[in-house]
């Protein structure tokens, strides 16, 4: 049973939800931290994927998507134990810009290691949810037993736009010759005339990329010619 006909059912098994933190690249260095909320009935590590989650309490609320226009704000709320995440807070600036991954599947298809004598024919890791990724955006308090975050999405972040490149109607952004660019042939200059190799340059416009293309051809201008200044 694949997990679309799983929800539908009349009697569906229980949602898992297992969380993954990604240190990888902060200040103080890091990996993966596997670890999901300890509710199975045993307190012990779930298995998903071939991968070991470690029980440790943890509240998530506010993933849900609005449509009114707001992108959500996810807060979860996980248990300093042994302060193991207060060592990664102090090493890591919060932990501001570190990835959480929320996974989701039935229990149902958890790997076969978690049930009685490793056997579960519905085992499936192929059964999923669709994965959440957010990043932490800020630190909302921290005690000797409970540290509480902010989530944002990618492009909910403070300070980040999109495009992540200025609008600009008729400057391209590429390097000339630069695979991005595309352009391998003839020489030409910056008045678009062919010309000898030591002269080979490129104005940045987009009639200069007109140029060095075929006609009817779609030229990887790195400007937008389609815009205009408006308010």
């Amino acid at each position: 049973m694949s997990i679309a006909e799983e929800i539908q059912s009349l009697s569906p098994s229980a949602i898992i939800e297992l969380f993954v933190l990604d240190l990888t690249g902060l200040p103080g260095g890091g990996g993966l931290m596997h670890f999901h909320a300890g509710t199975n009935a045993l307190n012990l590590p779930i298995y998903w994927q071939g991968v070991e989650y470690t029980p440790l309490p943890i509240e998530a609320e506010g993933f849900d998507m609005s449509t009114q226009g707001t992108l959500p704000r996810p807060k979860i709320r996980v248990a300093n134990v042994d302060g193991l995440l207060s060592a990664a807070v102090a090493e890591s600036d919060d932990l501001i810009g570190a990835t959480v991954t929320r996974k989701r599947t039935f229990a149902k298809y958890l790997d076969a290691i978690n049930f009685p004598g490793g056997v579960n024919p519905d085992a499936n890791p192929a059964q999923q949810f669709q994965d959440d990724e957010w990043y932490v955006d800020q630190k909302i308090g921290e005690t000797r037993y409970v540290i509480e975050w902010e989530l944002a999405s990618a492009t909910d972040l403070q300070g980040v736009t999109l495009p992540s490149r200025q609008v600009i109607q008729n400057t391209c952004w590429w390097a000339y010759r630069s695979p991005e660019c595309g352009y391998t042939g003839t020489p030409f200059d910056a008045n678009d005339a062919p010309c000898a190799t030591a002269q080979d340059s490129c104005a940045k416009r987009f009639n200069s990329c007109r140029v060095r293309h075929p006609a009817g051809v779609p030229v990887p201008f790195g400007g937008y010619p389609g815009s205009t200044r408006s308010g």
